[in-house]
Order: structure tokens, then C-alpha cells, then sequence
């Protein structure tokens, strides 16, 4: 992709961001606490391999995405791609060893295949968005929502057909690596001085705890009940979505940002590369996958 292509699909996400802003309550509502539904082991059941997600899959029995591939690529960096109807679709996507999954799309490359490509939501605002655990069968892994139904069913052997703005490696059954593995290993327990945090704990606008803006706008993670988030490092917004489960456990993608350069503080990587959350009195501590603390926040009253 040239840079100008580059730039061009960044203005693009970072309007989504700000219209997607428009759409959604306030932080603290008694409405967005009581849809707040923590992932137990009646949704997730015992532990998953998340490396078995790792491949080109055929999307079945999915409201809206039948037929559709989805590649799960080997993290860190390889990402997801999801080849629909109206074009490829860009994003990222975590899972652990509990059976959390969450998957975010931040951009499209190319025209569809014309199957039935009509005006209509994108795979994001319909059965991708929807699915927060899985569960790996017999006969292909299973993504399910937060009551433990079923979204889709993922069958092997898709072959998708990339477009002109595609990359053919991107096409291909990605490898499962040793850092693939490493990636997706079971990260290190919450430290007992940690209160284990439920969902609905930590739904709401979170501020760094010492107080520094980042930039001209205050720097501010809001964890939403729509299994979205939204922020800014104190210049630009970021967004994605996130999951939280069983021990502390929490994970979190990052799409694109703005590019607008300032003395920042980076909240939405504190998140993205957070494994679990706790809290310390008031305060919210995210830790990464070996136990190192990634960012503290405060909330914001």
C-alpha cells in the first residue's frame, strides 16, 4: 500500500472513530452496568488452545457472514482478515487459554467478489462483534457470545481469492510459529495484593493515575458495555474492543490511530498489551502476559 493509500485509510478510521463516539452513552450509566455479563465457566467451559485458531477458515452459521473466510493470522503481527461479499476486511484479534476470544476490523482493501453485495452493515456491527469466547470441536473451532451461544462455526480448508490491493501471502494458510505459541501462552496469575476485577468493575472512563494529559486533550481509556473501548493518548483517538474473563484475565485489540505527534501517554497500548487487570483500592493496574504492570488509571468522576 503507497503511503498516500496509507494516509487516506487512516483519515478514513479515525472518522469512523469520532462518528462511532457519537453512537454510544456515557461512561457510568445504570444502563450500561446492568448489561455488563461476566464470562463464566457456564459460557467458557474448560481450557481452550488458542493456537488451534490459527488458519483459513470457511464461516459457518453466522447471521450475515455464511460463506465468508477468515484467516486468523500467527500474532503478534499477522492479524486478521476477513474475505466477504463487498471486500477484504482488515483487523486484529486475541485469545487466551480460558476461552476468551475478541476481534476488531478497522479497515477494508479492494472490491468483493458482487456476491449479493448490497448496502448494509458491515460484518463488524453484526455476528464478528457478537462473539467474545470459543471453543475448539471435533470438526473446527466454535465462536460463541456472552451467553454461550453460538455466533459461528469455522470450517477448515477456505481459499479465499485476495483482490488487486491484496498481498497473496495473505491468502495463505498462515504458519504456526514457536513465537505464535509463545504469544499465546498462558499468562502469569494476578498478584494476591490485586482485587480480582469483574466486568462490571471495569466498565467506565479511565485516567492515567498520575495525572499527566499526554497532550492537549486528556489522555482517557473508556471500557464500554458494548464490548467496545475508545481513547486518546492526549492527541489522538483510539478505539478497539475488549474481553474480560476468569482470574483477571483481559484482553484488548488496537486498530489504526491518528498520527498527530505530541507528548503522549499511550493508554490504548497499556491496554492492548495488557493479559490481566486488577485493582488496587480504586485504582486499575493492567499487567502483560508475564506479570509486569503495562499502566495504572484512575477513574474519571
Amino acid at each position: 500500500m503507497s503511503r498516500i493509500r496509507y494516509l487516506l485509510a487512516v483519515v478514513a478510521v479515525g472518522a469512523l472513530l469520532a462518528g462511532c463516539g457519537g453512537r454510544v452513552e456515557s461512561e457510568g450509566s445504570a444502563v450500561d452496568r446492568d448489561q455488563a455479563v461476566d464470562l463464566d465457566a457456564s459460557v467458557l467451559g474448560p481450557p481452550q488452545d488458542p493456537v488451534a485458531l490459527i488458519g483459513l477458515w470457511t464461516v459457518a452459521e453466522a447471521d450475515g457472514g455464511a460463506g465468508d473466510v477468515l484467516r486468523l493470522g500467527s500474532a503478534p503481527g499477522d492479524g486478521l482478515r476477513l474475505f466477504g461479499r463487498c471486500g477484504a476486511h482488515m483487523g486484529t484479534w486475541r485469545a487466551d487459554v480460558n476461552g476468551l476470544f475478541v476481534a476488531d476490523l478497522w479497515g477494508t482493501s479492494g472490491p468483493g467478489d458482487g456476491r449479493d453485495c448490497q448496502p448494509g452493515p458491515e460484518p463488524a456491527d453484526t455476528w464478528l462483534h457478537h462473539a467474545v469466547a470459543f471453543r475448539v470441536e471435533a470438526d473446527g473451532p466454535v465462536l460463541l457470545d456472552d451467553r454461550g451461544g453460538r455466533v459461528a462455526r469455522l470450517l477448515a480448508g477456505a481459499k479465499p481469492t485476495p483482490g488487486p490491493d491484496t498481498l497473496a501471502s495473505l491468502a495463505e494458510p498462515p504458519e504456526v510459529t514457536d513465537e505464535a505459541r509463545r504469544a499465546f501462552a498462558p499468562a502469569a496469575a494476578l498478584p494476591a495484593a490485586l482485587t480480582l476485577a469483574s466486568r462490571k468493575s471495569l466498565l467506565g472512563r479511565w485516567m492515567p493515575v498520575d495525572g499527566r494529559r499526554g497532550g492537549p486533550k486528556a489522555a482517557y481509556v473508556e471500557l464500554r458495555a458494548d464490548g467496545g473501548w475508545r481513547g486518546s493518548d492526549g492527541c489522538n483517538g483510539q478505539g478497539g474492543r475488549w474481553v474480560a474473563g476468569p482470574g483477571g484475565a483481559l484482553l484488548a485489540t488496537d486498530g489504526v490511530s491518528t498520527l498527530i505527534g505530541c507528548d503522549n501517554l499511550p493508554v490504548g497500548t497499556w491496554l492492548a498489551s495488557a493479559r490481566r487487570a486488577g485493582l488496587d483500592g480504586d485504582v486499575l493496574v493492567l499487567l502483560d502476559a508475564q506479570g509486569k504492570e503495562t499502566g495504572r488509571l484512575r477513574r474519571d468522576r
